[in-house]
């Protein structure tokens, strides 16, 4: 979450990045408000005139001048609005590309801590609060400052004894004001929490609808998900109470500076201190003030809700970066784990003392009963998590310390997880490789068994994938996944259960097609079918956190231990 003082900052260089704008945006509701000021000065003259036996035609070209005035600021006004709505879509399209960038270069680690309902709400309901506070709330904010700047300054050119007055009654407001300020900041910033909540229990729940129905968890579900709803409800309701607090309370402090004037000006009119045009226009003055006041703390109001999305947007800039683009080149493409221990944060220690070197161009299978760290392992070779204690290299470099390019070239993890973008299936692949030719996409595809399915569709290649266009399975998504590894061409390559949702027959042509296209790389197979571990060159068997057996596939089967259990019961026979 980002301070007060680093939101101020960050508005201020948005504003700097298009001031020319800005200014432009200042200089024309200036001039606006300045017309503004013509129609109760002329009105005052009008009073004066006719108490002073002034006939139709001075009373007709005051008139007319209160026309033209009008007309003049209503073209100001709507050239200002143009100019500060172009202004506001420029900073919003700053600040979502800022975010992107932001989110993009987050470490993976850091996602799935925060959850990625957190980081969904604060990359779509929070930058379309600030975006509508930059378009909207921002110019109209500077509009109506300007305006009511404009309007007090009126009432003391008049007399300053009526400015005073006015001010004076215009303290009810500050007042308000302060009371709401003190509150609101810490009121929305609970509001967004609690609303990140829920959508983080939402989207938990509907990725994981198929465990939930397998394990019959619905009720829990439903009541997690009602509690975050409660705890959202309460939150909201306490905002609402400030704002019921804080509108009634200036509505009736509008009426004070209007009121007070009247009776001070009367008293002095009445003494002959002052005309009555000039009292007439005071009163209209203030009376045009609560418009412009009104719109000012209506977006005040709205301020407090967008400066807490803005804190929320901003935050991104305060979570741990990725390492540097910059990092040490390994000298080959060895991997070596040395003493690695890993606990996670709201966990006991997962992987105790592993001990593991993997040769470059080796195939590598990592089995093991469920909860035996085979996950953690894989996630720490690929650098997305750093090792409690001990070491985890690539070429003598630690691999958390390989900069995000050079990290990409290096170690590419492929879990089960799977993700189809939005677009073309050429649009899904070039991902990988933005310069790869059309050939070069049915070489991936053809790879891991996915050409065939694609040949049907009805543009290939072109075809329009996800919403509004055709959908794919677990397995086709699973299958273009795999053709984008093809294409990145790592290094070293790490299957997670990457194809635990093909079956078994696709599944192992496909994980043999792999095996063609990434001849003489290092692939390191996590899994739980075994076949996987029948054609690596090693087998590293992990039980209960800890590596227990390592060696090839026969040498371990021949050993009668974890590994020939696994086999065994895999496979329903005894090893010979």
């Amino acid at each position: 979450m980002a301070r007060s003082v680093d939101v101020r900052r960050a508005a201020v260089r948005l504003v700097r990045g298009d001031g020319r704008a800005f200014l432009a945006v200042l200089a024309l509701n200036g001039a606006a408000a300045g017309m503004g000021l013509a129609g109760p000065w002329l009105l005052g003259r009008i009073i004066d005139e006719v108490r002073g036996g002034g006939g139709v035609g001075a009373v007709d070209r005051l008139a007319l001048a209160i026309v033209l005035c009008a007309v003049a600021q209503l073209l100001l006004a709507r050239w200002a609005r143009y100019v500060g709505h172009r202004f506001g879509e420029r900073v919003l399209a700053r600040v979502r590309e800022e975010f992107v960038d932001r989110a993009l270069a987050l470490p993976a680690s850091v996602v799935e801590r925060a959850g990625t309902g957190d980081l969904t709400a604060r990359g779509t309901a929070d930058v379309d609060t600030v975006g509508k506070t930059l378009r909207d709330s921002g110019p109209e904010l500077l509009i109506n400052t300007v305006q009511a700047l404009f309007l007090i300054g009126a009432v003391f050119a008049l007399d300053p004894l009526l400015g005073v007055c006015g001010l004076v009654g215009l303290t009810g407001i500050w007042f308000v004001l302060r009371w709401y300020l003190r509150r609101a900041r810490a009121g929305y910033l609970a509001e967004g929490a609690a609303g990140s909540e829920v959508a983080e229990i939402v989207a938990a729940t509907a990725s994981g609808a198929r465990t939930v129905e397998a394990l019959r968890l619905e009720r829990r579900r439903i009541a997690a998900s009602r509690d975050a709803l409660e705890v959202s409800r309460r939150r909201r309701f306490h905002t609402l109470f400030l704002r019921t607090v804080f509108f009634p309370g200036v509505e009736v402090s509008y009426l004070v500076p209007v009121v007070t004037v009247l009776m001070v000006g009367g008293m002095l009119h009445e003494r002959g201190a002052m005309s009555l045009g000039a009292v007439v226009a005071a009163a209209l003055y203030l009376q045009q003030l609560s418009g412009p006041l009104d719109e000012i703390l209506m977006r005040i109001e709205q301020l407090q809700s967008s400066g807490a999305s803005f804190a929320r947007v901003e935050g991104l800039a305060r979570a741990p970066r990725a390492v540097p683009v910059r990092s040490p080149e390994p000298v080959d493409d060895r991997i070596d784990v040395t003493g690695v221990r890993y606990a996670y944060e709201r966990g006991g220690e997962v992987l105790r003392g592993v001990d593991l070197t993997v040769r470059p161009g080796e195939r590598l299978a990592v089995v093991g009963p469920s909860g035996a760290g085979k996950t953690t392992l894989s996630r720490l070779l690929a650098g997305i998590d750093a090792p409690t204690e001990g070491s985890v290299t690539v070429g003598g470099v630690p691999v958390v310390g390989l900069g995000p390019e050079r990290l990409r070239r290096q170690v590419v993890l492929v879990t089960q997880e799977h993700h189809v973008f939005l677009g073309t299936v050429r649009d899904n692949l070039l991902i990988a490789e933005p310069s790869a030719t059309d050939e070069e996409l049915w070489a991936a595809l053809t790879a891991v068994g996915a050409d065939g399915w694609v040949r049907d569709l009805p543009d290939g290649l072109g075809t329009r994938l996800g919403e509004g266009g055709r959908r794919t399975d677990g397995s086709q998504a699973q299958q273009l996944a795999l053709a984008r590894v093809v294409l990145a061409d790592p290094h070293t390559l790490i299957l997670d259960e990457a194809t635990a949702l093909l079956d078994p027959a696709t599944a192992r042509h496909t994980e043999r097609a792999l095996a063609a296209v990434l001849e003489g790389r290092t692939v390191i197979a996590i899994a739980h079918r075994l076949h996987t571990a029948h054609d690596a060159d090693r087998v590293a068997v992990m039980e209960d956190g800890r590596l227990t057996e390592l060696g090839t596939h026969d040498e371990l089967v021949g050993a009668g231990g974890a590994y020939a259990a696994l086999w065994e019961r895999w496979h329903g026979e005894r090893p010979a």
